[in-house]
């Protein structure tokens, strides 16, 4: 069962996707584990912080470089709600992340096998060890797809 050994820190990232949703952001939440350690965590913050760049990856890997002292987080676990765009999956390249764990495929932009791996480009510097899709997927789908039924419904 690939839920068992990651299922504690997909619902930690959970509940930051929850804290995302009250804020008006998109609801996906990350974390940065290293040695058994979150040294990073973050939910989607673009609206409010006036930053594209803020998806919830790229702002738990700033939290972790900075914990750990270095861009480099190698041997990390990085867990996300929602398959990482092509943004976060170069992000996760340069960081030398190890091993990415996601919950809910995204299917359009999906970077790590939806709509297209981004992570087995030749000439990449750094290969992740593993990609564990599906975590908690159907917990992860809910909260996306609930935070998007209610924006509909105030249309």
């Amino acid at each position: 069962m690939p839920d068992a050994p990651h299922a504690g820190f997909m619902r930690a990232a959970l509940d930051l996707a929850r804290r995302g949703a009250e804020a008006g952001e998109v609801p996906v939440g990350a974390l940065v584990v290293l040695a058994g350690e979150v040294v990073g965590a973050g939910f989607n913050e673009p609206i409010g912080s006036h930053d594209p760049t803020a998806h919830a990856e790229i702002v738990a890997i700033r939290a972790a470089a900075a914990k750990v002292g270095n861009y480099r987080l190698t041997g990390a676990t990085l867990y996300v709600t929602v398959e990482p765009c092509l943004m976060c999956v170069g992000a996760m390249i340069h960081a030398r992340i190890g091993t990415l764990v996601y919950g809910a495929a995204e299917p359009k932009s999906g970077a790590v096998g939806s709509a297209f791996a981004a992570h087995e480009l030749p000439g990449l510097n750094h290969a992740f060890d593993e990609v564990v899709p599906g975590v908690l997927e159907d917990d992860c789908r809910a909260v996306i797809q609930a935070f998007f039924q209610e924006k509909r419904k105030k249309m």
